[in-house]
């Protein structure tokens, strides 16, 4: 799975430093790596966290980087925390399918001082590996068709490579035809 970008991949036990604390234990929990390691981390500048910075800078195409990003879904004065997983090149739905999925009257993207107190991880660094127990994860079905796919590792100065059906098999996760909107341009 090496040689995306110009980065150097390597397996994530090498490095389980560059994992947030509930990434690395999501990851120790799970039945990966069995043989060739499946899931790969690199080191990046914090400075270049944010997709289209990161992409840019360590010549990754838009078309298999992810954003991770964490909703507040609110019903009957209640709000359930979720998260949404789409491709760099689109935008999560999240008044249309989102909402819906989440059987939710009003979606919106959480706070970002919410989102990482309840998460432990990065702004910046959020990623759908070792979200907390019980919120659900809605992973667009591109991105779960991927051969590999880059998202967070929780912290801002590391990045994750790991194959679609990995992301598609994580707690929580159910697959959304259409979350992910074709972003203009």
């Amino acid at each position: 799975m090496n040689g995306v970008g110009t980065l150097d991949w390597i397996p994530i036990l090498d490095r389980p430093d560059l994992l947030a604390a509930p990434v690395a234990a999501a990851l120790a929990d799970a039945p990966l790596d069995q043989g060739a390691p499946s899931v790969l981390v690199a080191e990046i500048d914090p400075g270049l966290a944010d997709t289209a910075a990161f992409c840019a800078a360590y010549e990754v195409g838009l078309e298999i980087s992810a954003n991770c990003v964490v909703l507040a879904a609110k019903r009957s004065g209640a709000t359930q925390l979720a998260a949404c997983l789409v491709l760099a090149t689109t935008r999560a739905d999240v008044n249309g399918v989102a909402r819906r999925r989440l059987d939710a009257r009003k979606a919106s993207f959480a706070a970002m001082d919410v989102a990482v107190a309840e998460t432990g991880m990065e702004h910046g660094g959020i990623t759908p590996v070792g979200l907390p127990p019980g919120w659900p994860l809605l992973v667009d079905a591109a991105v779960a068709a991927t051969d590999r796919v880059i998202v967070g590792s929780g912290l801002r100065r590391s990045k994750l490579l790991l194959p679609g059906d990995v992301v598609a098999s994580l707690p929580g996760a159910a697959i959304v035809e259409g979350l992910g909107v074709p972003t203009p341009g």
